[in-house]
């Protein structure tokens, strides 16, 4: 029998091993889901979030045989409670791909947002040496925005040589730093303290997960701006993180489960007056292109993976030169597979059905 839902598991080769706080890989697992009738959606997360493939392989299987939704209103409350995130963000991005292309529209207009306009993305450069990160930095002249990736334990004082290092090869950039919760708040002060004579614009989720009131000291205490990145899961999170006083978040589909939750938060992020950015993990363009239908209701942007692997299957995202994001047109996601990758897909059956 034709299952409605049907998956695959693909794995994105990194141009350069990408290092955080957590850890250090030269790939990523991806899962790409794909409606009988041609929506895709994705489900990625990176190996310290804990979350076995199985559980979301097996929801996945479970929501096989289930109708399609036939209104925006309709997505969450079709998809399993308590499945893993990103298993729910698959399905979500999947459903708002082929319902506007049923209707002939592309996703943002399901939500009444304007068409999606360019926007310049950061780039990240991950942890290393001060000077390979320098030589990372210089080797993207053109990208006028850098993610600069910092945090590992008991490197604060290293931390400082690495911004250094590359503020002296990249004077003119804009850049922001991302501890990766590898900070504590009294930490955090002193080393943001020092760093802030670097010219930076903001500083992403400098203290552990649920360190809510932690993050909130560090924003009091500096003059950047803090956004709160591992924190922000749920609609609560929002509304903790703005008590205490944080005065920015960042959304990524695998977190919240998907495009009408992240489009509620941003709407209560906003209702707050707080910053927004918008986020991914490592995926393929079909996850950023589903982040990218929100762009009109974004500060930021941190939607360059698609620049760090080497087999994005699909296309209908680019970027130009200067790393500023063509959002796709067409409708739904307005992404197709690349013909070496359709082939692949489907010609040899690598979708599970």
């Amino acid at each position: 029998m034709r299952k409605n839902i049907v998956w695959r598991r693909f794995e994105l080769n990194l141009k350069t091993p990408f290092t955080v706080s957590y850890g250090s890989s030269s790939t990523r697992t991806a899962f790409i889901v794909r409606t009988s009738d041609g929506g895709f959606g994705e489900g990625t997360i990176p190996f310290y979030y804990g979350i076995p493939f199985e559980t979301m392989t097996s929801a996945w299987d479970r929501a096989a045989s289930d109708p399609f939704p036939e209104t925006i209103e309709e997505i969450s409350g079709m998809i399993e409670t308590g499945i893993p995130a990103p298993a729910a963000a698959a399905l979500d991005i999947a459903y708002h791909d082929r319902l506007a292309r049923e209707l002939g529209v592309g996703v943002y207009a399901l939500y009444g947002l304007p068409r999606p306009t360019v926007k310049t993305t950061s780039y990240t450069i991950s942890i290393d040496t001060p000077e390979e990160m320098a030589r990372m930095a210089a080797a993207v002249s053109a990208y006028p925005i850098l993610k600069v990736k910092l945090g590992v334990s008991g490197q604060e004082d290293l931390d400082e040589v690495r911004i250094r290092a590359i503020r002296a090869a990249r004077p003119e950039a804009k850049i922001r730093v991302d501890a990766n919760a590898g900070w504590d708040a009294e930490g955090a002060i002193r080393l943001i303290r020092r760093l802030e004579k670097y010219d930076l614009e903001l500083v992403e989720q400098p203290t552990a997960k649920d360190d809510f009131s932690g993050m909130g000291k560090v924003q009091k205490s500096v003059g950047l701006p803090v956004v709160a990145d591992e924190s922000v899961c749920t609609m609560a999170d929002i509304d903790r993180l703005y008590e205490a006083g944080v005065t920015g978040i960042n959304i990524k589909l695998m977190k919240c489960g998907g495009i009408a939750p992240a489009a509620a938060m941003i709407r209560r992020a906003k209702d707050y007056g707080m910053g927004v950015m918008l986020g991914s993990m490592v995926e393929t363009s079909a996850g950023v292109a589903a982040m990218s239908q929100l762009i009109g209701l974004a500060d930021w942007i941190d939607l360059d993976t698609p620049l760090l692997i080497s087999n994005d299957p699909f296309e209908g995202l680019t970027y130009t030169e200067n790393a500023a994001l063509l959002p796709p047109g067409g409708i739904g996601l307005g992404l197709s597979l690349k013909p070496a990758y359709a082939s692949v897909f489907e010609t040899e059956g690598l979708f599970y059905e």
